[in-house]
C-alpha cells in the first residue's frame, strides 16, 4: 500500500493530541478535584481513540478484501483493552487503567508497523500513527509517573 496520506488526515490526527495534551496537563499540574476530572477525561478520551484505531483495521480489511480473521480480530481487540482500562479507572484504579491502555496503544503501534512492513498499511498512515503514539503513549505514562511518585506536580 504507498497511498500517499491526505494533509487533513495529517492535521485531524494532530488535532486529536490537544485532549491528550490538555488532560496530562491538568492530570499532573491540578490538584485535588480537577486533577481527578482530568484523569477520568483522558481515560474516556484514550478509550474512544483505541477503539476508533481498531475501526480503522474493519474499514482496511473490508475495503481490501481481506477478510481474514487476525485482521478483524484486531480491530475488536483495542476497543477491549481501553474499555477495560476505563472500567479499571472506574474502579478506583486510574493508574493501573492508564498504564494499561498505554501498554494498548503500544502494542496495537507494534502489531501495526509489522503489517506495513507485510505491505498490509500504507506508509503514510503508519508514519502518522508512530509520531502520534509517541505523543500519546508519553501523555499516559506521565500521569501514571507522577500518579506513582507523589501526585500533581504543583506549580
Amino acid at each position: 500500500m504507498t497511498r500517499p496520506l491526505p494533509l487533513l488526515a495529517l492535521a485531524l490526527g494532530v488535532g486529536g493530541l490537544i485532549p491528550f495534551i490538555g488532560c496530562t496537563l491538568g492530570a499532573t499540574l491540578l490538584t485535588s478535584d480537577l486533577q481527578t476530572r482530568a484523569i477520568l477525561a483522558l481515560s474516556a478520551y484514550t478509550a474512544v481513540i483505541l477503539a476508533f484505531l481498531g475501526g480503522v483495521h474493519w474499514g482496511f480489511a473490508l475495503t481490501d478484501g481481506l477478510a481474514e480473521r487476525a485482521r478483524f480480530g484486531l480491530g475488536v481487540l483495542p476497543s477491549l483493552v481501553g474499555w477495560l482500562g476505563l472500567l479499571v479507572t472506574f474502579l478506583g484504579l486510574p493508574t493501573a487503567g492508564l498504564a494499561l491502555m498505554a501498554a494498548g496503544f503500544a502494542g496495537l503501534t507494534v502489531v501495526e508497523f509489522r503489517a506495513m512492513q507485510a505491505g498490509l498499511m500504507p506508509r503514510g498512515y503508519m508514519g502518522l500513527r508512530l509520531g502520534l503514539s509517541v505523543v500519546v503513549i508519553t501523555c499516559l505514562v506521565t500521569v501514571c509517573l507522577v500518579r506513582t511518585l507523589g501526585g500533581p506536580v504543583v506549580l
